[in-house]
């Protein structure tokens, strides 16, 4: 089937994948790093640096660079995939790194004042989102346990451990419908997800793993409950700051926690907005296909977001790695007109995002649904939200 679907765009031979030089443009992570000092020492002007090159320069360079539509081999043995796995394996290291290194820094000098302080974690916030989220999302999905709990410790530097039960359990099964609550729906501004996000992801991953202790006749507050590791490694993470900065350590630390999942959201916003899965009726919908998600292949933004722009063959094949993940053409999934960083800069302006992507929207429903002819019940959500059992 997904042979079908890709033919006629152009593949990339599994012999070349495994080439140092392929991997190396997903690396481009760590000339973000020093962008963060430089903020802390400079000060003024330089905070603007490092939002700069993780938004500003990614979508400057994909004008310039336009689009990647080729594909790799997805047959392509694991083994060969080591320079592209390597770099979400070393980022952890670097992430602990610029936070607590950074709040030492700030916190033993005298040359910033408060308000450069802030502005100087709000790009460490960007930079542990848009950077270490994204690479906790790849490690997630692996079944290695030592990728798994490298993304948990990921996850507990932004304090948003729950993210990984959340995203497994509840947003891959159920998304695009109304069960999903990280599903952006058709006119919903950001800011107003942001907030619904906010306030149901915590239960809703809570919920799902005591189902699933439910289901292995276990009570939610057995020590399988991966809750207690999520509790004590953010907990750790929360302590590191305040030993290493005090109280001002402490809440530079859990600023920079919320701009990272800040950035998140926005991007999980962009992912599937406006699309929804057809109901079938019994509480059933229909299977996730490539046309469920937003797909794009802007070449800086995905080097930078390791590919997750391609988020269509994504939640078609979860467990893929990210340098095989698939492009599609327009028929088979919606376009973005811009890459993530683009996209995400729109999405803060309701307006503006309304404008570019509501008509797209609804081609996309034209195309993929000619046959429903009233959405008012997916925006209700009308249809029966099945029991987590």
């Amino acid at each position: 089937m997904l042979g079908g679907i890709l033919k006629g765009l152009p593949l990339v031979p599994a012999s070349d994948i495994s080439r140092l030089h392929r991997a190396l443009p997903y690396w481009v992570s760590l000339l973000l790093v020093p962008l963060v000092a430089l903020s802390a020492h400079y000060g003024g002007w330089a905070l603007l640096l490092p939002p700069a090159g993780a938004w500003w320069l990614c979508t400057a360079l994909d004008a310039v660079l336009g689009r990647n539509t080729k594909n790799p081999d997805p047959e392509t043995r694991d083994s060969a995939l080591l320079w592209f796995k390597l770099i979400t394996w070393i980022w952890l290291p670097i992430q602990l790194v610029m936070i607590y290194g950074t709040i030492w820094y700030v916190t033993h000098t005298s040359h910033l004042a408060g308000w450069e302080k802030f502005g100087v974690f709000f790009g460490v916030g960007v930079l542990s989102g848009s950077v270490g989220i994204v690479y906790a999302h790849e490690l997630m999905h692996q079944s290695d346990r030592f990728e798994r709990w490298l993304a948990d410790f990921l996850l507990a530097t932004v304090l948003y451990s729950h993210f990984r039960t959340e995203h497994l359990l509840v947003h891959h099964p159920w998304v695009g419908t109304r069960r999903d609550a990280v599903t952006a729906r058709y006119n919903e501004g950001f800011h107003r997800y942001f907030i619904r996000v906010l306030a149901a992801g915590l239960a809703s991953a809570w919920r799902a793993e005591a189902a699933m202790l439910r289901r292995r006749e276990l009570s939610a507050l057995d020590g399988a409950n991966p809750f207690w590791r999520y509790w004590a490694l953010q907990g750790v993470a929360a302590l590191a700051a305040l030993i290493v900065g005090g109280w001002e350590g402490l809440g530079l630390f859990a600023f920079q926690a919320i701009v990272a999942i800040w950035q998140l959201e926005l991007t999980n916003y962009v992912e599937h907005y406006g699309l929804s899965r057809k109901y079938l009726g019994n509480g059933k919908y229909e299977p996730v296909r490539p046309h469920h998600s937003w797909n794009a292949d802007h070449k800086a933004t995905s080097w930078q977001f390791i590919n997750l722009q391609r988020h269509s063959d994504h939640h078609y094949k979860p467990a893929r790695r990210y340098p095989l993940l698939q492009t599609y053409p327009q028929a088979q999934a919606p376009q973005l007109p811009s890459g993530y960083a683009a996209m995400g800069i729109a999405a803060m302006i309701p307006p503006l995002w309304r404008r570019v992507m509501n008509p797209r929207v609804r081609q996309w429903r034209r195309e993929h649904y000619p046959e429903i002819e009233d959405w008012a019940p997916y925006k209700r959500g009308d249809f029966p939200v099945p029991e987590i059992r």
